[in-house]
């Protein structure tokens, strides 16, 4: 008897064994939902162009370049898209900021929107290092006054390069502390600290960056709860703000191009360009 239930035990082990060796195989599947190729930028994003760039480990990355709508402020916002899709779902985001008098640049990071390899947390990072130096490559972008915007896993991502090369502000929508913390949220059942190839730990980075702040979260989001965003809001350092969009979920439209959204974003910028007009 001892010995057929020394067996079943063992055998248990082994299974639990094969599946958390599945799970570190297939991880980076779950985290990063990538949408393919994208349709042509003036199909889907009036008066923007195609860019391409190269990361320092020599993939080509492409984009969709849009100038602010009228003068302008001579800002430029730079996205961070968050795990799914490609930046065809950011269009009317990017339309709505240059409406506002900002330039933007969406991009995909690697393996996403028809781009060559496969993401990582260290290929992201490598990936919005180039897309800022192609905008600061630009003779009609001003590297002082660019802005980076990042939602959900391109805040950590917006939050990372900030560490490394500060922007003129700093936009994070549903932002979580850390990626270890969302995954315990969601499989409380796995050793997520122990299973996770890629971390990005914005709790650790954000105390670092003196950039103006603003954080928007949804009241309702499932993903990334609000409680997260707040907590990495207080933790940053600096000029800062908060804004939480009543009943929006972590999808929703709302929290997209909502106009409370758009409100708050060009709003915030004013006031970073009017602190910075002052020094």
């Amino acid at each position: 008897m001892l010995d057929a239930w020394m067996l079943g035990l063992a055998l248990a082990a082994v299974a639990g064994a094969l599946v958390l060796g599945l799970l570190w195989l297939v991880q980076r599947r779950l985290i990063y939902v990538p949408a393919g190729a994208v349709l042509p930028a003036v199909t889907v994003l009036a008066g923007s162009h195609e860019v391409v760039f190269d990361t320092d480990d020599g993939l080509r990355l492409r984009g969709w370049y849009l100038p602010a709508a009228g003068n302008g402020s001579g800002m430029t916002v730079l996205v961070f898209n968050g795990n799914a899709g490609n930046r065809s779902i950011r269009a009317p985001l990017a339309a709505a900021l240059s409406r506002a008098g900002l330039s933007v640049l969406l991009f995909d990071y690697r393996g996403y929107g028809g781009n060559p390899g496969g993401p990582s947390e260290r290929g992201l990072i490598a990936d919005a290092r180039a897309a800022r130096a192609y905008l600061v490559s630009r003779g009609d972008v001003d590297p002082a006054r660019l802005v980076y915007l990042g939602e959900s896993l391109g805040a950590a991502v917006a939050v990372a390069l900030a560490t490394e090369l500060p922007p003129a502000a700093l936009i994070l929508r549903s932002p979580f502390t850390s990626l270890v913390e969302v995954g315990r949220l969601h499989y409380p059942f796995l050793p997520v600290a122990l299973l996770l190839r890629d971390r990005y730990l914005a709790i650790d980075q954000i105390r670092h960056i003196a950039s103006p702040l603003l954080v928007v979260a949804g009241e309702q989001d499932g993903i990334v709860p609000p409680a997260q965003s707040r907590r990495l809001y207080e933790t940053a350092a600096g000029s800062k703000r908060f804004v939480l969009i009543p009943g929006a979920d972590h999808n929703d439209p709302e929290l997209l191009m909502g106009d409370r959204f758009m409100k708050e974003v060009v709003q915030f910028l004013r006031e970073t360009e009017k602190r910075r007009g002052r020094r």
